[in-house]
């Protein structure tokens, strides 16, 4: 295997991998985590802890992949040949993953608000807080599962065409 081949595996796995942490990490709490708290402990206290206990513990995690996405994004872009830049809509590669791009942002945007912002947010009861994170968690797990769908589309849009099979 050549370098530049190990090189161009590592850092799709790198970006495969904090995708995985960050969009999976929203499925999970999305899917499974707050409904079963929901059913377990209803809105109180008790879910309200264990919740704010898991983004403590997943923050990290995530803003972590968030810079990870960053960077390995940038290596894989200026690697395939037909993207034109970030928020470039020149060709079908490009406008999927300037789409994609613009999902992200508000994804990052969501995250921070969720995590930082709203618990600033002395105006509101904090029932009325806790249903705003709830949305928010739904709205960017929402954009993060279109997110891998515009990734699935790009990969399709950005590959070489090959013969066909048989």
């Amino acid at each position: 295997m050549q370098s530049q081949q190990l090189v161009f595996g590592l850092v799709t796995f790198l970006h495969d991998l904090f995708t995985v942490i960050w969009v999976g990490g929203l499925v999970s709490l999305g899917g499974i985590v707050l409904p079963t708290l929901l059913r377990l402990y209803g809105r109180g206290p008790e879910t309200r802890r264990v919740m704010e206990a898991i983004q403590k513990r997943l923050s990290p995690w995530v803003y972590g992949s968030i810079v990870g996405l960053v960077v390995t994004g940038i290596l894989l872009g200026q690697r395939n040949p037909a993207f034109e830049g970030m928020f470039s809509f020149s060709n079908a590669y490009s406008t999927t993953m300037a789409i994609k791009h613009l999902l992200v942002l508000a994804m990052i945007a969501i995250a921070v608000l969720r995590s930082r912002g709203l618990g600033a947010v002395g105006g509101l009861k904090t029932e009325k807080r806790e249903k705003l994170k709830g949305a928010l968690l739904y709205l960017n797990m929402a954009l993060g599962i279109l997110v891998l769908l515009l990734s699935g589309l790009g990969a399709a849009l950005g590959s070489a065409p090959r013969p066909p099979l048989g």
